[in-house]
């Protein structure tokens, strides 16, 4: 995946109607892209023949342990975007967010929901138009960043981790681990020298993996945690958080810049006059409707946590990210393929 990306990148950066004396203003976006306007997303191409209407809407939501479960959420959604839209929908179970951003960017993902961390890199990388997010009459929904412990361990505060198991989701997330590194520094612990960062791949397996024991502490997005807990994937009584910060507004829903104009407003208009069904009411307790959002605005509190963690959204920073990413999925597998050969039990999946 991470050679596919530097191709990916090499091909865009040689798209001669994008030739950099070509724009006025790139901020942080890929060369492939342009931001005229100064919204700090890319701008709908200036050739018409560069504007995509898909017959089939591809569909996506961020990476979770079993996609399956968001599919059959989201299916009365999608159901009725094919008949807002008129086009064909069809569910695409993402991985891992580098194949959701890649995907987009290549043209082969329409309608994405990015994890909070993720959307800055999807913006500059992949061409993504944040256009929506969850919320209810009381307005954006919002997270916040919980560091979880299991009920009966002795830790009660963060500085009480020190040198301990603890599992960040993976290098892109906001809550998972962008933001503790910026707050848990205040708190009295430094990720990296008070404790060997771990990597679980995602919110899911951080809770799992605390409630299991595999870890001693996990900090976790606090609305995925919630969902596991009423779905009942954990008890409530498991587990206890000792540390939590201030809101930060949840994923959003974009869109790919080079849409159809009519195309890209229909989508939007689409999820605007959705009246949630019962089950999607049910995993977003308290939430009931998507709400309009803009990256420049919406996302301020977000990219400042990416600034003052050290991680930019840019191609730099992301690809270092996904390196390091890939490299302890490696790391695991081969652990793991050497207590096979030694004949010990494979590690509970987290």
């Amino acid at each position: 995946m991470f050679r596919n990306m530097i191709v990916a990148a090499a091909v865009a950066a040689a798209f001669p109607a994008l030739a950099q004396d070509s724009c006025p203003n790139r901020g942080q976006l890929d060369m492939a892209y342009c931001d005229a306007n100064n919204d700090l997303v890319a701008d709908l191409p200036t050739d018409p023949s560069r504007h995509k209407d898909p017959a089939t809407l591809i569909f996506a939501y961020s990476p979770v342990e079993n996609p399956a479960v968001y599919q059959t959420v989201y299916q009365p959604f999608m159901d009725y975007l094919g008949s807002c839209t008129g086009k064909r929908i069809v569910y695409f179970p993402v991985q891992n967010n580098a194949a959701q951003i890649e995907a987009m960017r290549s043209g082969r993902l329409h309608i994405s929901g990015y994890a909070t961390g993720v959307v800055g890199f999807a913006v500059n990388l992949a061409g993504a138009v944040p256009f929506a997010v969850i919320g209810s009459d009381k307005g954006v929904s919002g997270y916040k960043l919980f560091a979880l412990v299991k009920a009966d361990s002795p830790y009660k505060t963060l500085s009480d981790l020190k040198g301990k198991k603890v599992a960040h989701t993976s290098p892109s997330s906001n809550s998972g681990n962008l933001a503790p590194r910026v707050f848990f520094p205040d708190n009295g612990l430094k990720p990296e020298e008070d404790y060997k960062v771990l990597m679980s791949g995602g919110h899911d397996k951080s809770v799992l993996g605390v409630a299991s024991g595999d870890y001693d502490m996990a900090p976790v997005a606090s609305d995925v945690y919630e969902r596991m807990v009423a779905r009942g994937a954990v008890k409530a009584d498991a587990l206890r958080v000792i540390w939590q910060s201030e809101t930060f507004p949840t994923s959003s829903w974009s869109i790919p810049h080079d849409l159809k104009p009519e195309l890209a407003k229909r989508i939007t208009a689409c999820f605007m006059d959705y009246k949630w069904h019962e089950g999607l009411k049910k995993e977003y307790a308290g939430e009931d409707r998507f709400l309009p959002m803009t990256y420049k605005d919406t996302w301020r509190p977000i990219r400042d946590v990416a600034e003052k963690s050290g991680t930019p959204y840019n191609r730099a920073a992301y690809d270092a990210q996904t390196k390091r990413e890939a490299d302890a999925a490696a790391k695991k597998a081969a652990e793991a393929a050497a207590k096979a050969a030694a004949g010990q039990p494979a590690a509970p999946k987290q």
